[in-house]
């Protein structure tokens, strides 16, 4: 079972409680006396009404987190009134299993002992255990699940209340507690709900499109994986530029490249899988809109703004499908491939180009070009083939590099240093990159 909040015991502390309180580094509230009064009277009626505790109230204001109480029992309210034991005995689930959800959902174990738990946990088993009572899942599947769900979430949650996000957290931190607490429960109001509706929306929605494509990609393929194109992207001369940038234009540039990626993929029936800091992951059930989404990425990042070319590859083929990913020879070829293409080109594997050959109405979109058969890591060697437009060549690494960095000076005007460091970095990434490219 996981751990909803941190005890907060200090009992040196819970003697100041009728203390004024005052911000860190004992600033003076910014509210009046009478305000600050009102605020402080509607927060210990909010935290009662969440099923809080006079005591734990107490505790908090004493040790001056009293938002950060606020937010613990708005996010998940209730009573704080079942140990782990207690949880399973109302459930009527072995204690163990309760444990191992639990676990799968990404909580931390409690004390045996600990009340940490509250109806909203209990039912939350219950519905576990309607779900495998229904034959609707078996308890491993289900447990599988819940660490997908877990992960998923996990990852949802951090993002909500990041520096860059509108969160429930202060922008600012560092603020009044009480004037902190009285703002995260306004915007609890109305945040949390809003939320929720929002996600079960999303999700009803994912479900449709993946239930559309599994029942599609039954009738692909000869075995009984699905064929599919699979894709990478790769920002060159991100790993360089990384160890130059402060966190803050590193997060403008990431930021940037994961919205260029999704935009373009999804836009044209792709789906994007993952991202890998300065690396895209994409899957295409169609092999004609796979090949148009692969050139539309090297042209949108050759004329972005702020972000440099992108080495994009693909490879077509059964692949397993788990857990939202994909795994197999023909993800492994395509990661592969990118790592050696040229920056703002697009490589394909053999088998791609028969299938796109194979349909003779899209030879007049698109232009191939063989490379000698490359050796590559783990696979051998193999054949891949250069994809283009028409009648269209790169152009030279040199010209679009320069041209780039000018404008990634002129957008982020706080780097001062930016230039210069660009044309540093990427003269020796331009050095190295004809030393061992191989046309």
């Amino acid at each position: 079972m996981s751990r909803q909040h941190e005890p907060m015991t200090s009992p040196e502390n819970t003697s100041k409680r009728d203390e004024p309180m005052t911000p860190a580094g004992g600033e003076e509230p910014r509210t009046s006396g009478d305000e600050r009064s009102a605020e402080h009277e509607r927060i210990r009626q909010v935290l009662l009404d969440h099923g809080a505790s006079e005591e734990e109230i107490e505790r908090a204001e004493g040790e001056g987190i009293v938002d950060l109480l606020v937010a613990d029992r708005l996010l998940v309210p209730g009573r704080r009134q079942y140990t782990a034991d207690q949880v399973a005995e109302l459930t009527g689930l072995d204690a163990d299993l309760a444990h191992r959800l639990w676990r799968a959902l990404g909580f931390a174990d409690v004390d045996g002992d600990e009340r940490a738990f509250t109806d909203l946990d209990v039912e939350a088993i219950q519905l576990f255990q309607v779900m495998v009572q229904s034959g609707a899942s078996d308890i491993e599947s289900a447990l599988h699940l819940a660490r997908v769900i877990g992960l998923s979430m996990a990852r949802i949650a951090e993002a909500e209340v990041s520096p860059s996000v509108m969160s429930i957290a202060s922008p600012t931190g560092g603020g009044d507690q009480i004037e902190e607490a009285d703002r995260i429960a306004r915007l609890a109001d109305v945040s949390l709900p809003l939320m929720a509706k929002l996600l079960e929306y999303i999700w009803r929605r994912h479900v449709q499109a993946a239930t559309r494509r599994a029942m599609l990609l039954r009738t692909r393929g000869s075995g009984t994986l699905p064929e599919m194109t699979v894709g990478f992207a790769d920002m060159v001369g991100f790993t360089v530029l990384s160890q130059e940038l402060s966190e803050a234009e590193l997060a403008a540039v990431v930021g940037r490249f994961e919205q260029v990626a999704h935009d373009t993929i999804t836009a044209r029936g792709g789906r994007v899988v993952k991202m890998i800091g300065d690396e895209a992951m994409f899957v295409v059930e169609s092999n004609t809109a796979a090949a148009e989404i692969a050139l539309t990425l090297a042209e949108v990042y050759a004329d972005d703004e702020l972000l440099s070319d992108v080495r994009v590859a693909m490879a077509f083929g059964p692949v397993l499908v788990q857990d939202g990913d994909f795994f197999g020879p023909v993800v492994n070829l395509a990661s592969r491939a990118v790592t050696i293409a040229e920056p703002g080109s697009v490589l394909i594997s053999d088998e791609l180009h028969t299938e796109l050959v194979s349909e003779s109405d899209e030879l007049e979109r698109f232009a191939f070009k063989p490379l000698r058969p490359r050796q590559l890591k783990d696979l051998g060697r193999v054949q891949l083939w250069a994809l283009r437009r028409p009648g269209r060549e790169h152009a030279p690494l040199d010209r679009r590099s320069g041209r780039r960095f000018q404008r990634v000076a002129d957008n982020l005007p706080d780097l001062d240093e930016l230039r210069e460091r660009g044309e540093r970095l990427f003269g020796s990434a331009r050095r190295s990159t004809a030393r061992s490219v191989v046309a």
